[in-house]
């Protein structure tokens, strides 16, 4: 009969262990900072802006114009990687 107590002693305990080691799961997934929707929206808009730039850089053939879209390409970037930066710091 002893033999019979241990192993439910033992179960007991594997029991404990699973739900704290469950409780711990659940407080570090809280910890996680949410995602930004609006920082999300951005960083999505701008790549969306830098596609359809890139394609018209591509389909132009004035060298003033090809100029104008190069820098407005350029500024994109850096918008581009300042929200992406952005939002790497809130998640």
């Amino acid at each position: 009969m002893g033999d019979a107590g241990e192993g439910l002693v033992d179960a007991e305990a594997r029991i404990q262990e699973r739900m704290d080691e469950r409780e711990r799961e659940r407080l570090a997934s809280r910890k996680k900072a949410p995602v930004d929707p609006a920082a999300l929206s951005r960083v999505e808009s701008l790549r969306l802006a830098r596609v359809d730039l890139q394609r018209q850089a591509e389909a132009t053939t004035h060298p003033r114009l090809q100029a104008m879209r190069a820098q407005a390409l350029a500024d994109l970037d850096c918008q581009l990687a300042e929200a992406q930066e952005a939002l790497g710091k809130d998640a």
